[in-house]
């Protein structure tokens, strides 16, 4: 448990692929946590052969919601579009590692949420965070 908490704190202070937006972007999506106000903003290049090339993201928030932004971007650099519909609320605690509560679950489910409307324009989500 020791060692997920430090990558967690070390990702929430030195966040991979944290940056200005891509220009120009194949992805760009934002939105936010209205329960406790994260924001994140992502933007995402492809290569020629559909795989995601270069990633971006600025956001505000908690250490779990910026953590798991940068896990998230370091995750998905190489992945086709399709391999990315794979990733869903288990990728995202599995790279976490950590158990979260409902309401850091919504934290740490923003950057999905970001990318996956992103890329399939999907903003109606069933209830993840109730899953236990």
């Amino acid at each position: 448990m020791d060692l997920y908490m430090e990558n967690i704190i070390d990702h929430g202070q030195h966040p991979r692929n944290f940056g200005e937006p891509l220009n120009p972007a194949d992805i760009d999506y934002e939105d936010e946590n209205p329960f406790c106000g994260d924001h994140l903003h992502l933007t995402a290049q492809l290569d020629e052969e559909g795989r995601i090339k270069a990633v971006s993201w600025q956001g505000q928030g908690c250490t779990i919601s910026q953590a798991s932004a940068s896990m998230l971007g370091e995750a998905i650099i190489g992945k086709t579009l399709d391999e990315l519909r794979d990733f869903n609320r288990q990728t995202i605690l599995d790279m976490l590692g950590i158990p979260l509560s409902p309401t850091r679950l919504k934290c740490a489910l923003l950057s999905l949420k970001v990318l996956k409307a992103g890329i399939y324009g999907l903003t109606d989500w069933p209830d993840e965070e109730s899953e236990e």
